[in-house]
């Protein structure tokens, strides 16, 4: 998106409902200088409906109190909507000097809603009389959610402890953008530029090419360049000879945002830190892991610390056991050499090929991107009915993004999806999903998801590796749980459930990624059309354990270093990588292995997982039990399928999440599958 001020003449799409079909944003018609003024006006509209709320005569009801608040603020939900999306997957100067300049307002504004005495009474009053209002569950749990939510904001504080709390909230909003900015910085400024080319020794053609195109458009032409992307770094460590040069891509990884320069994070993490633990003492939580758990599935920190402090030791036992077998096979090759982080994924891959004779060079041929997406399609197509269907008229915010749309199987519009899958400078590692717009009622949702897959170069295709294609399942199963979402309040639709269920319905999707019926249907060689054969599926499945003590363990790791950050009860004097160190140190982690996100790099607990990064080994547990339940009546039953979506895809936060998976699966879910899939057991 390129700098461009609106006039003041000019139409703004933000200011009413976008003339578009499927209710899409008009990326084509949308300049940077539409933003603020529409957050303004947003801003300035929501707080008079807010206002008409809280100073109304009439006797608060369910419908002028709790529902006008859930449909307030329509123009803030479809700018914002846009913005924030574009802020993390093409952002640039100007967008993230906005972000900045708009966070403290933004932050304010909501303050000035729940801090709102008037409706604040309103709520209380509906909240009290709430068993005698004669609600259905779904506008019950509404009420609730959101009386809890103005309890969380402060509403019940003193005048005094309100307004420490809206400067700590201000502060916090500018210093969390701050940290993901850094982060961002620091992995587009990183390149290992190679000049050399036996410095290539042992890396795939399709890598070298894609580095020769990187080194190209770098103004480098006849060398190769390797960033600090999944898709670049990770191929890189896994086949590169070389090991000086694999322990500088690892190393430059794992210091980002710590090396006391003007990205440094160390500093802006500790005063996140700090800030939290004052928040949650303001709102009577001894802690910030409690005051965020206290809405969760979980409840409380020891619930969580018990939990992946007993997956520690199977984890922590297979690591040991996968550092033996592969400091055995380094000893051979290199006598007298010991076995570092930045060797693990060489010898693993190494490995890989001795125990099961399989190279993942093999398999990338048959995972052209849009074969397995196409292939995630189809698995919804049998399990749910619906179809998607690529629109070419849709306006998109850069060309590789692809716009679909998605009807159930009577033909129903059931939302606009977009996919948007490759790695580029204005967009943050990692992958996602989200709105755009959210679903209720009839309005139907606009979904995102976004990726830094393995880009096309040359004449290949974009080859996936296993571990993308599963990713890529995983955020199409969020994207199913924000499409197929059947509520009637914003506030409870979609997504929009506990940080610890939200994992489930994208989890449970990744298990059909490598069912051999599944990739029967999908897995075809880019170049010969041939389907994948049996002798490679069988080597897929042998090998369905391999490296799961690694994968567990740098993912509990991180786990656990978040939960232990927002466990502090004294965050004064706070020394973020002494406290990291301890925290390690105290579960054993060894040195082989690093946590999966360091501190200072450590997005997931700014963007909305803070206490919250155990969720993906809490749903671990729901996903491996869920997916039982299709294992025990088929993969593709029809009945299972119905159960899910009915209970679990359609519901968003319309009840407790316990509540709809015991509806579900007849039961809560037990450990053992999860251990089992894990191969820890």
């Amino acid at each position: 998106m390129t700098y461009s001020c609106a006039s003041k003449n000019e139409l703004n799409p933000f200011l009413s409902e976008f003339k578009t079909s499927f209710n899409a944003p008009p990326f084509d018609q949308i300049k940077i200088g539409h933003y603020e003024p529409a957050f303004i006006e947003g801003i300035r509209q929501q707080k008079a409906e807010i206002e008409a709320i809280a100073s109304s005569k009439e006797k608060p009801t369910f419908e002028n109190t709790i529902v006008a608040l859930d449909n307030s603020g329509e123009i803030l939900r479809r700018v914002g909507g846009v913005f924030f999306n574009l802020t993390e997957a093409e952002t640039n100067d100007s967008l993230t000097a906005l972000s900045v300049k708009m966070a403290p307002m933004l932050s304010e504004h909501n303050d000035n809603i729940y801090l709102n005495k008037a409706l604040f009474k309103r709520v209380d009053t509906l909240y009290a009389q709430r068993k005698t209002l004669n609600l259905t569950r779904e506008q019950e749990r509404l009420l609730e959610l959101i009386y809890k939510r103005f309890i969380r904001s402060g509403a019940a504080l003193d005048e005094q402890k309100q307004a420490r709390l809206r400067e700590i909230n201000k502060e916090l909003s500018t210093l969390e953008i701050d940290f993901s900015n850094h982060v961002l910085n620091e992995t587009n400024a990183y390149k290992l530029v190679i000049s050399d080319k036996k410095d290539l020794s042992g890396l795939p053609a399709w890598l070298i090419q894609s580095a020769a195109e990187d080194a190209k458009a770098a103004g480098k032409e006849g060398k190769w360049v390797f960033s600090l992307q999944n898709s670049s770094r990770l191929p890189f460590l896994q086949y590169a000879d070389n090991r000086e040069l694999r322990e500088q891509i690892y190393t430059a990884y794992i210091n980002r945002a710590n090396k006391g320069d003007k990205n440094d994070n160390k500093e802006i993490l500790s005063k996140v830190v700090k800030l939290r633990l004052e928040k949650a003492n303001l709102l009577g939580f001894d802690c910030y892991a409690n005051f965020v758990l206290d809405e969760n599935m979980a409840k409380n920190s020891t619930t969580v610390m018990d939990f992946l402090n007993k997956l520690w030791g199977y984890s922590i036992a297979n690591a040991k056991k996968e550092a033996a077998e592969l400091q055995a096979i380094m000893s051979r090759e290199n006598k007298g050499q010991k076995l570092a982080a930045w060797d693990w994924w060489y010898y693993s891959e190494k490995l890989r090929q001795e125990k099961y004779n399989l190279n993942e060079e093999e398999l990338k041929p048959y995972f052209k991107l849009e074969d397995v997406r196409d292939g995630a399609f189809a698995v919804a197509k049998k399990l749910y009915g619906i179809t998607l269907t690529e629109l070419k008229n849709v306006s998109v915010y850069h060309p590789d993004v692809k716009a679909f749309d998605v009807k159930d199987s009577d033909g129903k519009h059931l939302g606009l999806f977009y996919v948007d899958y490759f790695p580029r400078a204005g967009k943050r590692g990692g992958a996602w999903m989200n709105n755009y717009k959210d679903q209720h009622g009839d309005v139907r949702p606009v979904i995102c998801n976004v990726g830094s897959f393995t880009k096309p170069s040359g004449d290949v295709p974009s080859l996936l590796t296993l571990d993308e294609v599963e990713t890529l399942f995983h955020e199409f199963g969020h994207a199913l749980h924000g499409l197929l979402t059947k509520c009637n309040y914003v506030g409870v639709s979609g997504t929009n459930v506990t940080r610890d269920f939200v994992e489930l319905p994208s989890q449970i999707m990744e298990h059909w990624a490598t069912e051999p019926t599944v990739l029967k249907m999908y897995a075809k060689n880019y170049k010969t059309g041939e389907i994948i054969p049996d002798s490679l599926i069988e080597k897929i499945t042998k090998q369905k354990h391999f490296n799961q003590g690694f994968m567990t363990t740098e993912l509990l790791a991180a786990a656990i270093l978040d939960m232990e950050l927002h466990n502090l009860k004294d965050a004064n004097n706070f020394d973020i990588l002494a406290f990291e160190k301890k925290a390690m140190d105290k579960i054993g982690l060894i040195p082989e292995i690093a946590p999966r996100y360091r501190c200072t790099y450590f997005n997931h607990i700014i963007g909305g997982y803070a206490a919250g990064y155990y969720s993906y080994l809490w749903a671990n547990v729901l996903d491996a039990d869920a997916f039982e339940a299709f294992k025990e009546h088929g993969i593709f039953d029809q009945a299972t399928a119905k159960d899910f979506r009915s209970n679990v895809l359609e519901k968003g936060a319309s009840e407790e999440p316990m509540v709809l998976y015991k509806r579900f699966r007849g039961a809560e879910p037990k450990l053992e599958p999860m251990l089992k899939n894990r191969g820890l057991q």
